[in-house]
């Protein structure tokens, strides 16, 4: 792991900026996919719909990291917005999973540093 020094982290933090993080969580109508499930074929539709609509948002820039989560704790994703909560809610809330049902979500106000990415 690199030395980090107090003068290194001090410029660092100088490069700081808003995000919004959004948990994505199970809504009154999500079903879990799995091979022993019948999921309802418009479950599934609207699934795949929230799927392309958070591609579109990752080539826009508005949301670069998208992590699906499939561990059964009631969370089903994350996501990082380049946007302000606001915003973020305002996208949110035209989400096809969540209007119909499937998922709800909380947003937190979050700071990162530019350029973060996943290996």
């Amino acid at each position: 792991m690199p030395q980090v020094t107090d003068q290194m982290l001090q410029e660092a933090l100088g490069s700081v900026r808003l995000y919004t993080i959004v948990v994505l969580k199970a809504g009154p109508g999500y079903s879990r996919p799995g091979p022993d499930r019948d999921r309802d074929p418009e479950v599934e539709r609207t699934v795949w719909a929230h799927g392309k609509r958070n591609f579109a948002l990752q080539l826009a820039g508005l949301m670069p990291i998208i992590c699906p989560v499939a561990d059964g704790s009631g969370v089903t994703g994350v996501g990082v917005f380049d946007a302000t909560p606001e915003d973020t809610d305002r996208i949110m809330s035209e989400d096809p999973g969540v209007q119909a049902g499937l998922f709800t979500y909380e947003i937190h106000p979050a700071r990162s540093f530019p350029g973060s990415t996943l290996p």
